[in-house]
């Protein structure tokens, strides 16, 4: 990687966003990548600082520049801690979207970028999964997603298996990538335009009113970048939110059952209650709420790119979430295949008796019909 000075454009219009970080470093106390390695630059601030250095072209964007402003997970816990309000995210994703256009990204996102435009989702999968129900007009449509639909299939499965209990009429979507890999980290904003045109025309053409998803960072983008650039036309709902709204009865279930929030589905959309409504409807189970939940929650670690360009931190980050739960609970339950995939990770390096599963999941083996 050459080192040299960029444009940064993009992050230049936060540079006033910038100058009001005090270098107080209260972010210090909750940022899961200064956790990992105590770092300073790896910390908010010291993103912040990195950042304006690059607008201000007082650094070059060389490789340990790149490299910090890419230990970021965008979980938004430096922002809820941070005295100044400053939205570290939005400068993160803005500097990264400069460094990826001047040439000075990482290997691993540029592969991304390359397998969405190739194959329509991030992990270049070209065969088609069929899920055994049909793409057809309905009010309600089910978005599965690509970790979903080609890391983890049972949880679309489930949510299907769920949705026909319930005597729900449904469609699949034909759809691709919602986008937000690339958005959270830096890549193509033309690609990713493209994804949301292509997703919301594939959804109105069905007549959907109200769109189901089971991964967190997929409903954020409906819900916080589609409606920048597209006007949707549909309700935008996490399968939990759907079934919050219904009532059901749930089979008995003896475990000690405790939730991980995703940080998409919780800081940065406030979902936090239904999640716990449709776990605690569960008879004869005991729900533990974490020591560091909701607004507070621990990260998973994988996000914003980390797990793909940074995986042994996105798994010791993960491992200090499982080792956690596992404390207090049997099972951990959250409501994103990404967080699952992640959480699974981390325990491959402690192995503490603790389950990690889909909230789909839990719902779809309990529910009586």
């Amino acid at each position: 990687m050459a080192d040299k000075k960029i444009k940064a454009d993009r992050a230049r219009k936060l540079e006033k966003e910038m100058l009001t970080c005090t270098l107080c470093g209260f972010c210090k106390s909750v940022c899961p990548y200064f956790e990992d390695n105590q770092w300073d630059p790896s910390v908010a601030r010291g993103k912040v600082i990195l950042a304006y250095g690059l607008v201000r072209g007082e650094i070059p964007a060389d490789e340990s520049v790149v490299k910090r402003l890419y230990q970021c997970t965008t979980c938004k816990d430096c922002e809820r801690r941070c005295p100044s309000n400053i939205q570290v995210v939005d400068i993160v994703e803005a500097v990264r979207a400069d460094i990826v256009e001047a040439g000075c990204g990482l290997d691993a996102h540029t592969k991304i970028k390359e397998n969405v435009k190739k194959t329509g989702n991030p992990y270049g999968e070209s065969a088609k999964v069929d899920f055994g129900w049909p793409i057809k007009e309905a009010e309600v449509g089910y978005f599965v997603g690509c970790t979903a639909r080609y890391r983890l299939p049972e949880i679309a499965r489930h949510t299907i298996s769920i949705l026909k209990k319930l005597k729900v009429d449904f469609t699949m979507v034909e759809e691709v990538c919602c986008g937000s890999t690339l958005r959270r980290t830096g890549q193509d904003e033309k690609i990713a335009l493209e994804l949301m045109r292509t997703n919301v025309e594939a959804v109105k053409r069905l007549g959907v009113k109200t769109l189901i998803f089971t991964c967190a960072g997929c409903l954020r983008m409906f819900r916080k970048e589609y409606p920048k650039h597209l006007e949707l036309g549909f309700e935008a709902l996490h399968l939990t939110e759907f079934l919050a709204r219904r009532k059901l009865e749930f089979k008995p279930f003896k475990k000690r059952i405790a939730y991980h929030d995703p940080c998409h589905m919780g800081r940065h959309l406030k979902v936090y209650d239904d999640p716990r409504k449709i776990l605690k409807m569960i008879p004869e189970s005991t729900y533990v709420e974490l020591k560091d939940s909701k607004d507070s929650a621990k990260c998973c670690g994988g996000g914003g790119g980390v797990r793909s360009a940074d995986p042994d931190a996105a798994q010791r980050i993960a491992s200090r979430r499982v080792k956690a739960a596992s404390d207090v609970a049997d099972i951990l339950v959250t409501a994103c295949p990404f967080c699952v995939t992640n959480l699974r990770f981390g325990n491959d390096l402690i192995k503490v008796d603790v389950e990690i599963r889909d909230i789909a999941e839990i719902v779809d083996d309990l529910l009586i019909e």
